[in-house]
């Protein structure tokens, strides 16, 4: 059964079509990656579901509620964690919490109990009583999950929850996200692919305001799989030149470069494996590595979408 349902939304602003006939569905329990590029419709969609803004056409539920009805009954069964979420940054995480309780009715003692639980969760028990205004940016998305969960919802919406962060603040919101599962249903819009493949049950990939294809993540690299390799060497302009021929032979799907790396996407693997050593040598390469790898979500991605769109 799904927790949420879209069917053909749309949302025009002027002559711009943000949503385009958008179709969503998201089971019980999912942690579901809406991944698209920059610009597809993403913000636009969440801002939608959680009632800050209002489609052109289509139909929409959230937790059985009537989103473009909803009335005071949304708000109650949702969690939201914008792009940039806002705090009273002279407060510390136990008074907002606190603050957040009052607002959705929540009384004493368990404002206290779970205040105290959200901050286990996250894993901020010894900042508890720090002003938030000194928090890092980390720091303060992990307390903005803790916010979205104060009044137990039903389903959580997080946009774009670790695009800003440092290595080390993605790792920690991430897992964050992954301890979810099972506490609620979980919408999390992106557009960086790693973050999709290593915690979403589910994907939904959105271009130009419409959903081109949702599927449980094995299921949808199993079904978009090609055959890949990776080919790589020290010598940078020499392999990006290599990277350029490639893309002109009838067999080679795509080529993408970074950090010293070519991946390249093949139509046929007999072909590609006679020629990919006997083309790098006649390149002048000098190869630190040579691997046929499994597909991942970037490659399904690219065939869906466009590598010019990839951000």
């Amino acid at each position: 059964m799904s927790t949420v349902h879209v069917e053909n939304m749309t949302k025009h602003y002027g002559a711009v079509h943000a949503l385009d006939g958008l179709d969503l569905d998201v089971a019980a329990g999912t942690v579901y990656g809406f991944l698209g590029p920059n610009g597809a419709g993403k913000t636009t969609t969440l801002r939608i579901l959680t009632g800050l803004a209002r489609p052109t056409s289509g139909k929409a539920q959230v937790a059985g509620v009537d989103v473009l009805h909803a009335g005071n009954a949304l708000p109650r069964k949702i969690g939201h964690l914008p792009e940039e979420p806002a705090f009273y940054t002279w407060m510390t995480p136990l008074e907002f919490l606190d603050y957040l309780g009052r607002l959705y009715g929540l009384s004493t003692s368990a404002r206290k109990s779970r205040s105290k639980e959200l901050l286990a969760l996250v894993r901020m028990e010894d900042v508890s009583k720090r002003r938030i205004g000194g928090f890092s940016r980390g720091m303060r998305q992990r307390l903005g999950v803790a916010a979205a969960l104060i009044h137990h919802p039903e389903v959580l919406f997080l946009d774009e929850p670790a695009s800003a962060l440092d290595p080390a603040g993605r790792k920690e919101v991430l897992d964050l996200i992954e301890n979810l599962r099972g506490q609620a249903t979980v919408v999390m819009s992106t557009h960086i692919l790693a973050d999709v493949e290593r915690v979403c049950d589910m994907v939904g990939i959105i271009a130009k305001g419409k959903m081109l294809v949702q599927s449980p993540r094995e299921a949808l690299l199993e079904r978009y799989a090609v055959p890949a390799f990776e080919v790589e060497a020290d010598d940078r302009p020499a392999l990006a030149n290599w990277g350029e021929s490639l893309k002109r032979l009838p067999w080679v799907t795509s080529v993408t470069s970074q950090n010293g790396t070519l991946r390249i996407l093949v139509k046929d693997v007999k072909t590609a494996k006679a020629a990919l050593l006997v083309g790098a040598v006649g390149a002048g390469l000098v190869l630190n590595r040579y691997e046929e790898i499994r597909p991942s979500l970037e490659d399904v991605f690219l065939q869906l979408v466009g590598s010019e769109s990839v951000s």
